[in-house]
């Protein structure tokens, strides 16, 4: 059996260590991590390999050659395009000739029993086996469900937390039977996992999962980069190690030389001909290449340093890696996570933060204290974007360079020429950030409109307006004025999809930014009239019938925030009596503390009860959400509100579809069923709801935090829309808010966030998944596990916080709580 080993992949996640050599040749315990995966195949028995290659092919060439000197032979593929995993063994189709073989990964770290693995394949007589690991963040792989029998089930490619219901992942190393090929377009990019794998498991193929026992690492971060050299000396993975073990954990290569006087603390390992000086400490899981200097007194711990490094006396290096032909001179000091790439000088006595990416060629100056990307590259963060969008401390995280990178990578997902909105709130940070977003959106050809201070369903309407490409908004981030949030829109006006977010951050990672020529600099313009028009346009498509015959009477607090700019004019033009507090533009205050909130809202309820209005408003500071307040004055919490909204429109509409999210009360089914509406589930992320909401038969939306859609007038939540409906609702059906809150069924709903760290999230939720056992499982969105009485439990983890969120629904509050605590130590057990 012939193997197929695939080398192409560019590693961009890894740059600047693979800014100028492919991921299969970076060092792992100082060979490249191709070499050993080779060994493993040649161990195993496969000595004919075909090497596939793209990305720096030459080098990759060069350094293995004909595998002569690992006793095998190896052949050459090259891709002239990208042609994805499966184009890539189809371009390699002439060397295999008709016989199984084994596809494995050039850059993934392994010691798993392939010999075994040909046996589960042959007993089973399997067209393809996939081997299958358990790892702790199936995030950034393929999830695989398998059977008792090992038969697949189901493939669900890079899914979210919400998605993740096992951490069962898929390895990238495969057993194929030859005619699997067939099923392989030729010249065309075919991916395995995404094509041509799906096809197979729904003809009926004979797809097997091995799960396999022993080591595997996708070395695809700096992080897993950096836990592979530990897991290699620390013996978790059996991979020849070059050299010899001097003392119990510590690994010297040929011609290694060590001063008696230096302190080694292993497990750790001293490439060929390195050298190190007396007075210098090398601690725990630290790495030297081959030709490495360090001199007296340096310190080193958890460091991996490339070949043919200087490390000057006194310098410290912690947790960081060091690209080969570098020069770090006395007394300076790497922190953890940080990246410094070849053929680079680090003077004396600079300071280089953690997580700072150093790029290949730079020079660091004497004394220099470096806390941003020299070249700019990955934020050394989880994720770039977070629930609102890139969030930070304003001039700390969050800087106009920053900014004018991010806006330089999104005009770079776009066509030139395209349109795109700004917009921001009223604080002074959002408004200087703007000015660097647009500059940097105008610079790489993108005509911008600038709305200036709006509230923001006012830019996401003009943004779904036709012509216009997408749009960047600013504002102060809810409840914490020192943060601020840029939040990115598409076409409709609805926040990116996590598609589009990834793609934006490959391009900020990578650092590819589209630049204007002279001619193509874009305009600058700022549309007129534009809260007019939305206005307008909001009474025109909104039905506001009845409402001034009501003879309503409302109080509105417009929070100090955007709002004031529409709502008392939109509301003189309904000829409502109405009594604006708030109704101000407050540099001073941008944003909603939870203290602010909840003393505006009983103030607002002072002023309903005390002036008999039928009902009170509060918008939040850019008047996506609003708050209700009834006419006794009482505040009608976020739950209640949607299914009082619900019930209004429900009634009005007598049929279509809502969308809701999973973490919504069953109550809202009983709700919208009663008048022949349909309730549609969705995940909660915050690009569902309106992807959910541009069916035209959804009549109404919600997160249940606050925000509605009004899908006559909009697809993206909207405060202002969702009042002036409500204005609508209320007077056509003369029943005051708590009246109608009485007719709908008390819910039972309650809710926990249990502290989990992210490298058990994975084998939490597959915890979660075998501890329902025969009950009906739904994975719309993490795993609701469904009662015979239709009491539920949903475990959903978080996407940008290390916790698990549980919510419990039961037919009184007991079950529910019952419920809750079982799950809760579902999750609990499953942390260990």
């Amino acid at each position: 059996m012939k193997a197929v080993v695939m080398a192409g992949g560019e590693g961009t996640r890894l740059r600047p260590m693979t800014a100028n050599q492919p991921k299969p040749l970076l060092p792992v315990v100082n060979r490249p991590i191709m070499e050993h995966v080779l060994r493993l195949l040649k161990r195993h028995g496969f000595d004919d390999t075909v090497v596939t290659v793209q990305f720096l092919a030459t080098l990759i060439r060069n350094y293995f050659g004909d595998g002569e000197e690992l006793g095998m032979n190896l052949h050459y593929v090259a891709e002239e395009v990208p042609l994805g995993t499966a184009g890539s063994v189809k371009n390699a189709e002439e060397h295999l000739k008709g016989e199984p073989f084994i596809v494995i990964s050039g850059d993934a770290l392994t010691d798993i029993d392939l010999t075994d693995m040909v046996r589960f394949h042959r007993e089973n007589g399997a067209k393809v086996t996939i081997g299958l690991k358990r790892v702790a963040n199936p995030l950034e792989f393929g999830i695989i469900i398998v059977d008792d029998q090992g038969r697949i089930q189901r493939f669900l490619e890079k899914p979210t937390w919400g998605q993740v219901f096992s951490d069962t992942v898929n390895t990238g190393i495969y057993i194929m039977e030859p005619e699997v090929l067939d099923d392989v377009a030729e010249g065309e990019v075919v991916d395995w996992s995404s094509d041509v794998f799906p096809k197979l498991l729904k003809d009926g193929a004979p797809l097997y999962g091995y799960i396999a026992d022993g080591y595997w690492e996708d070395v695809g971060t700096h992080e897993s980069y950096l836990s592979a050299q530990a897991d290699v000396l620390s013996g978790k993975v059996d991979v020849e190690i070059d050299g010899f073990e001097v003392s119990p954990g510590v690994w010297m290569a040929e011609g290694a030389e060590v001063d008696p006087e230096a302190v080694l603390k292993g497990p750790l390992y001293i490439g060929d001909y390195a050298k190190v000086e007396a007075g210098a400490e090398l601690r725990e899981y630290t790495v030297l290449g081959s030709n490495v200097v360090v001199r007296s007194e340096a310190f080193l711990h958890r460091s991996v340093v490339h070949d043919n490094v200087y490390i000057g006396s006194s310098t410290n290096l912690r947790g960081c890696v060091i690209g080969k032909n570098t020069d770090v001179m006395p007394s300076a000091r790497i922190e953890e996570g940080a990246i410094v790439g070849e053929e680079c000088v680090i003077e004396s006595e600079a300071f280089v933060s953690n997580d700072v990416k150093v790029y290949p060629f730079k020079t660091i100056e004497a004394g220099a204290v470096v806390n941003t990307n020299v070249i700019w590259e990955s934020r050394g963060q989880r994720s770039l974007f977070g629930p609102r969008g890139v969030s930070g401390l304003i001039n700390v995280e969050i800087t106009p360079e920053l900014a004018v990178r991010l806006a330089s990578a999104y005009a770079t997902t776009l066509k030139k020429g395209s349109v795109v909105t700004t917009s921001r709130d009223v604080s002074r940070a959002a408004r200087a950030l703007k000015r660097a977003v647009i500059s940097a959106l105008t610079a790489s050809a993108i005509d911008v409109r600038d709305l200036e201070v709006v509230p923001l369903p006012v830019a996401r309407y003009h943004t779904s307006q036709s012509g216009v490409a997408g749009g960047i908004s600013l504002r102060t981030s809810p409840g914490d004025p020192q943060s601020v949030d840029i939040t990115f829109f598409d076409e409709r006006g609805a926040d990116l999809s996590p598609a589009a977010q990834r793609k934006l951050e490959r391009v900020f990672s990578r650092a590819e930014y589209r630049r204007a020529f002279p001619g193509e600099i874009a305009e600058l313009s700022f549309p007129s009239r534009g809260v007019e028009n939305y206005a307008h346009e909001l009474l025109r498509l909104v039905d506001t019938s009845e409402v001034e015959e009501a003879g309503l009477k409302v109080v509105v607090d417009c929070a100090g925030g955007t709002g004031s700019l529409i709502l008392p004019s939109l509301l003189g033009r309904l000829n409502v009596e109405v009594l604006t507090v708030n109704n101000r533009l407050d540099e001073a205050s941008p944003t909603d503390t939870l203290a602010k909130q909840m003393r505006d809202l009983q103030h607002l309820g002072e002023l309903v009860s005390s002036s008999n209005a039928d009902f009170g408003v509060r918008f939040d500071p850019v008047a996506e959400r609003l708050s209700l307040v009834d006419e006794n004055g009482e505040l009608v919490d976020n739950e209640r509100a949607l299914l009082v909204v619900l019930d209004l429109v429900a009634a009005e509409r007598k049929g279509g579809r809502v969308a809701l999210p999973v973490t919504t009360t069953r109550v809202a089914e009983q709700v919208a069923g009663y008048h022949g509406v349909q309730v549609q589930w969705t995940p909660t992320a915050v690009d569902e709801l309106a992807k959910a909401a541009q069916a035209d038969d959804i009549v109404f939306a919600s997160d249940g935090r606050g925000g509605y859609v009004v899908p006559e007038f909009s697809r993206t939540a909207d405060g202002i829309a969702a009042f002036v409906r409500l204005l609508g609702l209320v007077a056509r059906t003369r029943l005051s808010l708590s009246q109608i809150d009485r007719r709908i069924p008390q819910a039972h709903l309650l809710r926990r966030s249990v502290p989990t760290p992210w490298a058990v999230k994975g084998s939490v939720m597959r915890a979660v998944v075998e501890a329902a056992g025969d009950r009906q499982v739904d994975t719309t969105d993490g795993v609701r596990v469904i009662e015979s009485d239709g009491a539920w439990a949903l475990v959903l983890p978080d996407t940008s916080e290390a916790v698990t969120h549980l919510w419990a629904e039961g037919p009184d509050t007991d079950t529910a709580q019952r419920l809750l605590d079982e799950w809760a130590e579902v999750v609990e057990r499953a942390e260990g």
